[in-house]
């Protein structure tokens, strides 16, 4: 279904193809939210309507929306199409609704035409086996029998070939994979029905993996509802704090420790690993997978997971077994803790997972039988203050309040001495909670909070243990000063404000006398609001008439935003100390009113030779006397004909918006640089000529005839939007050389004339009929009517057009 979901997007027969997945406990409200999210029309149902009202909505969206495709994927029942508000579907409108499902019996229930996927034949299955288990396990003859009996034990289904395969992958030896066979025919041959058989051979894959803590990690995922997106970074900090990692000295240590587990779940085929390129990485559980550990947990007292499941209160007191260790009632709907079902019994109760229920109150005897209780999150809930009960959880290592925006102040916390990691982010306290001061076995603190109206002096040099400590930074009230800073020798993930420049400087001198490199940061002088796209960034914003002091910058910065420095004539020049930011990846210059270039250098010396060689995007905004990216002392017009080697030689994206002074964008010296070049934006530059000039003197004396190549190999996207003055893409006598060009988008560029012409990377082409493969230009009609062809009356009908309004 996804390669069918993927075809469909690729051939663009329907406007639109939603993918919805549904899951065994049907949900009305998350199955209207993720279509309405899909057709990112999210905002237009209210969480608190009635869903009758939703689902109107919703189904006068889905009218609009076009010709679409609905696909709803792993459906267990009838899905009740007008509740959700899913028009039926017709031909008329010429909409489809698909659905998977495991029952033929829903697929008739529906009117669905039904279309049975059988199991893998026994060629298709060893092929999927072998390309799973590695190259190396086919070359050995002796294995080779074992192996595809192996396989007919899995009975032609992929998910238990693939965690099977991925179990088995690495093992040479034929005795272990003799066992493997007779472990699999015990197990099958103990259970009756399809879908014990296949849990009993997915746990093959779970018994294998030995080491107790990792069975505890997997497990770990089933405390989440079916189908959830786990965030990578939040799982292993769950493991850390369930300690199935060992403590280390660093923070870091065990998190890469996480990772490899991480990593070995996934090679057992146990976790889905769904990194894309614009969310965090994260992993997912297969439902069936889910269920094997779901199974597991059932046959141990220690665990009760009821995550996902739409309940509005408690489960009764009789579930909570003396023996039970952890609970997971996440992602419910309960609002209120009633007295009358609170349990009695939880004398071993380590871990209690509440988060995003709408709970409003805990009654002061809630926490009165859990002595043991180590880990608590209450994190999005609309608790507006915690019971002093909380108090007597002398055990409790983790507390986890973040996204509770109603809750206005804590009890005490100076009992609380087994504390290590603190999340108050997104609350809405004004003060620090009394008794902070006493927990110095605190390693974690969050307290990126808008409310707080003050860092008491001399909190932080008490809590000489952290390792992550993170402040709003857009809270002027929570500025630090680096002298607070200097205890914490032990910091390795650090966000926060500082009040000025001053205490900035004095911070990064610290850390580059002690040394110490951390793992992830963000600094910020002043107001300013930028995406947050690497580890390790520094945000300088509104300094102004500043006598000559250097910005300091740590040498290992990531990520620079520089907004409304107004002094800044150009961000590097030979005396910068971003000199030495070799790893710098991102760097964005916005409203700067001085700024005339990037780079000015005196000369291209030795020191420059490794300027700017990991950028890789650079986004300039609103700076009105902006007129070139690199500039010699004596200006633009000095005879530059070269820069250092590795300046900017891995950008990937330069995008420019309202710099009014530029006339050319990117010089033909400047072209050998940018070879690893990708996007190019530039918008609203109101006197940009050009956007690849090559020199007067160089077209005299090549030749008015002769050819100049503008060459970049990896150029995929030009987009010019607002650009009165712009004539040419490259000047006249220039032809581009990059295949991989995928778009050129242009809109309000009225003067521009001519597409220019192209010949290929290899071989003598010639330009006149050569087009990049998958080229696209994407205008108004009206504009690529305007177009002029007298130099190449043919290229016209080569290059393929798309009307944008864009």
């Amino acid at each position: 279904m996804k390669h069918i979901h993927n075809d469909l997007l690729k051939q663009q027969r329907f406007e639109r193809v939603i993918w919805v997945t549904i899951s065994k406990e049907f949900n009305v409200m998350k199955v209207q939210d993720n279509i309405a999210s899909a057709l990112k029309a999210k905002e237009y149902l209210d969480e608190e309507e009635d869903k009758l009202i939703r689902a109107a909505i919703l189904s006068e969206i889905l009218k609009n929306a076009g010709k679409h495709v609905l696909i709803l994927d792993d459906v267990w029942d009838k899905v009740p199409l007008e509740e959700v508000g899913i028009p039926e579907p017709s031909g008329s409108t010429g909409c489809k609704l698909v659905l998977t499902t495991r029952s033929e019996h829903v697929c008739k229930y529906m009117g669905c035409k039904v279309i049975k996927v059988k199991p893998l034949s026994e060629e298709e299955a060893l092929i999927l086996f072998l390309n799973k288990v590695g190259p190396n396990i086919v070359q050995s003859p002796t294995i080779m029998p074992t192996l595809k009996l192996v396989v007919k034990e899995c009975a032609g289904l992929p998910l238990t070939i693939v965690v099977v395969a991925g179990t088995m992958k690495g093992e040479y030896n034929p005795r272990i994979w003799k066992n493997a066979l007779k472990d699999l025919k015990e197990r099958i041959g103990k259970v009756e029905g399809v879908e014990a058989e296949v849990i009993e051979r997915l746990k093959f894959s779970f018994d294998h993996l030995k080491d107790e803590k990792v069975k505890d990690c997997f497990l770990y995922c089933a405390l989440y509802p079916e189908d959830y997106e786990i965030r990578t970074v939040e799982l292993i900090e769950c493991w850390i704090a369930e300690i199935f990692i060992d403590e280390m000295d660093t923070r870091q240590e065990m998190a890469d420790k996480g990772l490899t587990i991480l990593k070995r779940l996934e090679d057992n085929c146990l976790l889905e690993n769904i990194t894309n390129r614009f969310d965090p990485p994260g992993v997912k559980m297969h439902d069936a997978v889910r269920d094997m550990a779901l199974s597991i947990t059932r046959m141990n007292p220690r665990y009760m997971i009821q995550a996902g499941l739409q309940l509005e209160e408690l489960p009764e007191k009789e579930q909570w077994s003396p023996d039970i260790e952890k609970v997971s009632l996440m992602y419910n709907s309960i609002s209120e803790i009633s007295i009358d079902v609170l349990p009695t019994k939880c004398q071993l109760l380590t871990t209690l997972l509440l988060q995003h229920n709408p709970i409003k109150k805990i009654p002061y005897s809630f926490f009165i039988n859990m002595p043991c209780l180590s880990v608590l999150n209450l994190s999005s809930t609309k608790i507006k203050s915690l019971p002093n009960s909380i108090s007597k959880l002398k055990n409790l290592t983790t507390l986890l309040l973040s996204g509770c925006r109603e809750l206005r102040d804590l009890p005490c916390l100076s009992m609380l001495q087994e504390l290590k990691k603190l999340d108050l982010s997104e609350t809405g306290i004004e003060e620090v909670p009394e008794g902070m001061d006493m927990l110095i076995k605190l390693s974690y603190l969050d307290l990126s909070v808008r409310t707080l109206k003050e860092i008491p002096g001399g909190l932080l040099p008490k809590l000489v243990h952290l390792q992550h400590l993170s402040f709003d930074v857009y809270n002027e009230k929570t500025s630090l000063k680096a002298k607070e800073m200097e205890p914490l020798k032990k910091l390795e993930c650090f966000t926060g404000r500082f009040e000025d420049i001053s205490e900035f400087n004095k911070f990064i001198s610290s850390m580059q006398q002690s040394k110490k490199n951390f793992i992830k940061y963000s600094l910020q002088v002043g107001l300013a609001n930028f995406p947050h796209r690497r580890d390790k960034r520094v945000t300088i914003a509104g300094v102004q008439n500043w006598e000559g002091e250097l910005i300091m910058h740590p040498i290992e910065i990531q990520e620079l935003n520089i907004l409304e420095c107004d002094y800044l004539r150009s961000l590097v020049d030979d005396n910068s100390s971003l000199k030495n930011a070799i790893d710098l990846r991102i760097c964005s210059i916005t409203r700067c009113e001085g700024i005339e270039c990037v780079v000015s250098l005196s000369s291209f010396a030795s020191s420059s030779a490794h300027l700017f060689q990991s950028l890789e995007e650079l986004y300039l905004r609103d700076l009105p006397k902006l007129s070139a990216l690199i500039m010699k002392d004596a200006g633009i017009g000095s005879a530059t004909t070269s820069a250092p080697s590795a300046t900017f030689s891995h950008l990937k994206e330069i995008n420019i918006v309202s710099c009014s002074s530029m006339k050319t964008l990117l010089p033909h010296w400047l072209l050998p640089n940018l070879q690893n070049l990708e996007d190019i934006w530039v918008q609203e530059c109101d006197e940009l000529v050009e956007i690849l000039g090559a020199a007067t003197s160089e077209v005299e004396e090549k030749g008015s005839d002769a050819l100049i190549k503008f060459h970049l190999p990896k150029l995929r996207v030009l987009l010019f939007r607002g650009l009165p003055n712009l004539k040419s893409i490259c000047s006249k006598s220039g032809v581009m050389v990059c295949d991989s060009l995928q778009i050129i988008r242009i809109n309000r560029c009225d003067k521009l004339k001519r597409i220019p012409p192209f010949v290929p990377l290899v071989g003598n082409g010639q330009p006149f009929a050569y087009v990049p493969p998958s080229l696209t230009i994407r205008s108004s009609t009206k504009w690529w009517e305007s177009l002029e062809w007298d130099d190449h009356p043919n290229f016209k009908n080569v290059l393929k057009h798309e009307r944008s309004t864009w």
